[in-house]
């Protein structure tokens, strides 16, 4: 296991133009490293319905690179999106599971099955093009490149360190976010999106 936050760095070398979606914690570790923020959409409290929206954005813009940062407690909320995703067979769309074990942004409930449950698994009978399991950073970082160049759909199950959100914290990241939330993110990717095609 190791950081998200280290994991995410080797992402940001390789993001290009990509849009990148953020479920919940995944939000707070990309900040940190972003360089192309106007392409960044976080979706938190829509808890197990971002691989549709990020499936959604990958059809409907298949000139542009589509990478989600989904975490485990999340996808098992909705895990027919794993079919749905293999159906369409989106070749620009790279799914990240981040499995930490818990529902990091609600306290550090286990999720179900947490020490069984394999993603990249359930990805590859679905019929996902590629479907990786990493456990350490090393093994990313050299694979990374080429892993995030594959035609889709792509998913890689990276193995993290959980960090838990207290619930002082995340009442203080909502006070903080003001306007500045999804819908802020939505406007400015339009725009983005608007200025390229």
């Amino acid at each position: 296991m190791f950081s998200q936050v280290d994991m995410m760095r080797i992402v940001e070398q390789y993001r290009g133009d990509a849009i990148v979606i953020l479920v919940f914690r995944a939000s707070k570790g990309w900040k940190e490293v972003t360089s192309r923020p106007e392409l960044d959409i976080p979706v938190g409290g829509a808890m197990g319905k971002a691989s549709s929206f990020a499936l959604g954005l990958a059809l409907a813009r298949p000139d542009k690179k589509v990478i989600l940062f989904d975490g485990d407690g999340s996808l098992e909320m909705n895990l027919g999106t794993l079919i749905t995703v293999a159906e369409k067979q989106p070749k620009n769309l790279v799914h990240f599971v981040v499995q930490n074990g818990i529902y990091a942004s609600t306290g550090g409930q286990p999720i179900v099955g947490q020490d069984v449950v394999s993603f990249a698994e359930m990805a590859r009978v679905a019929g996902y093009a590629a479907a990786y399991d990493i456990e350490n950073l090393e093994e990313f970082e050299n694979n990374a490149q080429e892993m995030l160049s594959e035609d889709g759909p792509v998913l890689i199950c990276v193995r993290t360190i959980p960090e838990i959100r207290l619930p002082e914290e995340r009442a203080a990241e909502r006070a903080a976010a003001g306007n500045r939330g999804p819908a802020h993110a939505y406007s400015a990717l339009k725009k983005e999106l608007e200025h390229v095609s």
